[in-house]
C-alpha cells in the first residue's frame, strides 16, 4: 500500500510541471487585434472594403507589414531554408511509365 501512495505522490510530482507548462501560452487581447488591425489598414487593407476579393486583400497587406517587420524572411527564421525543389502531384501520367513491366500488377 505504502508503494501505491508513493507511485502515486510520484507520478502527480511529474505531471503538475508539464500541465503548467502546457498552459503558458496567453490568449490574445483585444488591444492587440485593434493594434494589428490598425496596422494592416496602414498597409493599405480596408476591412470595409470589397468582399469578393476578401482572402487576396487581407494575404497582399500582411505581406506588406511582413516586409516591413522583416519576417518575410524564412531563411533567417530559423524554419530552415526555402523548398528548392517541387513535386509532380496532380500531374498526368506519362507516356512510358504505362508500358512499364510492372503495369498492371
Amino acid at each position: 500500500m505504502k508503494t501505491l501512495i508513493s507511485a502515486v505522490v510520484v507520478a502527480a510530482a511529474l505531471v503538475v510541471p508539464v500541465a503548467s507548462f502546457a498552459q503558458s501560452n496567453q490568449p490574445v487581447t483585444r488591444a492587440q487585434v485593434r493594434a494589428e488591425l490598425v496596422q494592416l489598414e496602414k498597409a493599405g487593407y480596408n476591412p470595409a472594403g470589397d468582399h469578393a476579393t476578401y482572402p487576396a486583400n487581407i494575404q497582399a497587406a500582411q505581406a506588406r507589414v511582413d516586409a516591413q517587420d522583416g519576417t518575410a524572411q524564412a531563411a533567417n527564421s530559423g524554419y530552415g531554408a526555402p523548398i528548392a525543389g517541387s513535386s509532380q502531384a496532380g500531374r498526368p501520367m506519362s507516356g512510358n511509365d504505362r508500358h512499364s513491366i510492372y503495369f498492371g500488377n
